[in-house]
């Protein structure tokens, strides 16, 4: 039996953000791929079928190529070239289609029309003979056409998933093999034991509540995995060491519409207590899965070793990606502020510092956390991260507000319009704030007619005693919990403004209880880095004492000198780390 979820997400249309870095990473993802010529899109596609293929090769990953290569024993000899053809256009697809409904700019909707129609033809089962990854690029492609259908109006898009679903079956397996499972089947490279298959569910379900199929809920069940992840999940065990971090994390979202879809509380255990376990291995700025790699659940020496073993700590768009969907889902379903805590952490100090992606396909890839990090792009063109972007980028308007129909839930805190159906009439809720860079964030509600219905503030579990919320310039003498939603309950008139004042003392942040002198340095939900600082020890109290200089800018000062710190998203070219040690 269908669930519903309780909150609601508003429409893309219905968000507007103002500006901000959030706007300036979607105006930047939305222009990249408004330029990109439409043949060179869909070359791969046309090459696999046997057609002309006019158009310049996009480079990197999504060629079609027989120039990959790869030997486990030697990563250093790998090619990339050719990986995955055309494996991201069902993603670029899906983000352009979301920007439409956000703009309603009528360029878009054509860009997006014209590269549905113009895959529909090269839809073959020659593209899937011989493919590495057909259930990831597919799983891709399902999410570019439901959105091309639902945000775009994309009509065709409908038979065009029809048409792939029954191309590429034969191409499937017929559960959702593990690698383990899959490596005890022929294979010719290691590349074919990184299929996806759990993550297909999610868009399958969807597919299905959208109508567009009865025959996506059965082969969404069909690929639920649920022996190997979601039984163990949902019983409080972790499966979780040694697997691919991104994929398994995506594949909660799939046991997420598995309990929308079905009822079955086993599949809402399993992604609550998943994410529970990706918590309890997260860094401070909330990334995991360094290298790649989930660890076990009573590993507490992974994370310190990773610190000087690896620059690939968090794979950064495509995980802040799965991230959000699934704290968003997590939120909804229990409205619980912890998970809006968790992407506001993910937020600032991950995928906004992110370096944006060039025009010929160069993208940020990793999060660097090494005790001597810098930023830096992957070095293949167009890899997985380069079709999250921009999908993460149009969602960032839906994960500011959330609605059950009655009230508003104010989940980020960003400069951001939104315009509601709520106490039998319009609402519009602007928020202007340039929060976490400053404590205050603005909320003005401006409604028909005098109008009842409440207003939820998220308050940080961070959030120190001095925290205050004021209606029209006016204390409310209410008390603040940190780690829960105030409700703010009253008759809006127009014009009425609330502010929250937020008390954001500096702290540190451990490592993980093995590690308590292996420190972060918070403010709010801002870790500060160190900048071009050597590897000294300060006391805690040193560190605790650090200045603002500057409004993103804070200075720590010892007997040996002084450290500058910064937030992720103001390092540019400079060194820097995440963790210190304290002195005693």
């Amino acid at each position: 039996m269908a669930v519903d979820p309780g909150l609601r997400e508003f429409g893309y249309g219905e968000v507007q953000l103002g500006q901000s870095r959030l706007k300036m990473q979607l105006d930047q993802q939305q222009s990249l791929f408004m330029g990109l010529d439409n043949d060179r899109l869909l070359k791969p596609f046309r090459q696999r079928a046997g057609q002309d293929a006019p158009g310049a090769d996009m480079g990197g990953w999504y060629d079609d190529s027989r120039d990959f290569h790869i030997d486990p024993t030697d990563w250093s000899t790998a090619n990339w070239h050719g990986y995955i053809p055309g494996h991201s256009f069902g993603q670029y697809v899906s983000g352009l289609a979301r920007a439409y409904a956000i703009s309603g700019d009528p360029a878009i909707k054509v860009k997006v029309r014209n590269l549905v129609v113009k895959y529909i033809p090269t839809i073959s089962p020659k593209f899937f003979d011989g493919y590495y990854l057909p259930a990831y690029t597919y799983d891709k492609l399902v999410i570019g056409l439901i959105d091309a259908w639902q945000h775009a109006g994309i009509s065709e898009a409908s038979s065009a998933l029809n048409r792939l679903t029954d191309v590429v079956l034969p191409y499937l397996p017929e559960k959702a093999l593990t690698r383990e499972e899959r490596r005890q089947r022929p294979y010719t490279t290691e590349a074919q034991i990184w299929d996806e298959p759990y993550t297909l569910p999610e868009n399958l379900f969807k597919a299905w509540k959208l109508g567009m199929g009865e025959r996506y809920r059965s082969l969404a069940i069909r690929y639920l995995q649920d022996d190997a992840l979601f039984n163990p999940l949902a019983a409080g065990i972790s499966p979780l060491k040694g697997k691919h971090a991104y994929s398994h994390v995506n594949a909660l979202n799939s046991a997420v519409e598995a309990y929308l879809a079905t009822g079955d509380r086993k599949y809402l255990r399993a992604a609550v207590n998943g994410f529970g376990f990706i918590e309890r291995q997260s860094y401070a700025t909330g990334g995991w899965g360094p290298n790649e790699e989930l660890v076990a659940a009573d590993d507490s020496e992974t994370l310190l070793e990773m610190l000087t073993a690896t620059h690939r700590t968090f794979e950064t768009p495509c995980g802040a990606y799965g991230h959000f969907k699934i704290a968003r889902s997590l939120l909804k379903i229990t409205r619980d502020s912890r998970y809006g805590d968790s992407m506001e952490r993910v937020l600032y100090n991950t995928i906004l510092g992110a370096l944006p992606t060039t025009a010929d396909g160069e993208t940020f890839y990793y999060s660097d956390y090494n005790d001597k990090a810098t930023k830096f792009f992957r070095g293949e063109k167009w890899p997985c991260c380069s079709g999250t972007f921009i999908q993460l980028a149009a969602d960032y308007g839906i994960s500011t507000c959330l609605t059950d129909g009655r009230g508003i839930y104010v989940n980020l805190y960003v400069p951001s319009t939104v315009r509601a159906h709520l106490a039998g009439g319009t609402v519009v809720v602007n928020q202007k704030t340039d929060y976490p860079l400053t404590n205050v964030s603005r909320i003005e509600v401006s409604a028909e007619s005098r109008s009842r219905f409440s207003v939820f503030l998220r308050i940080p579990l961070w959030a120190g005693a001095h925290t205050r919320v004021r209606i029209n310039d006016e204390t409310l003498r209410v008390q603040i919990q940190p780690g829960s939603f105030l409700e703010v309950a009253r008759t809006w008139n127009q014009g009425d403004a609330v502010e929250i004042d937020f008390d954001m003392p500096l702290r540190l942040e451990p490592l993980n209880a093995a590690h308590p002198d292996m420190v972060a340095v918070m403010t709010g939900p801002l870790v500060l880095f160190p900048i071009e600082a050597a590897s000294r020890q300060l006391r805690r109290e040193e560190w605790l004492s650090a200045a603002r200089r500057a409004p993103d800018m804070w200075i720590a000062s010892s007997a040996a000198g002084d450290i500058a710190m910064k937030p992720f998203m103001s390092i540019a070219g400079e060194t820097y780390r995440l963790y210190n040690k304290v002195s005693a």
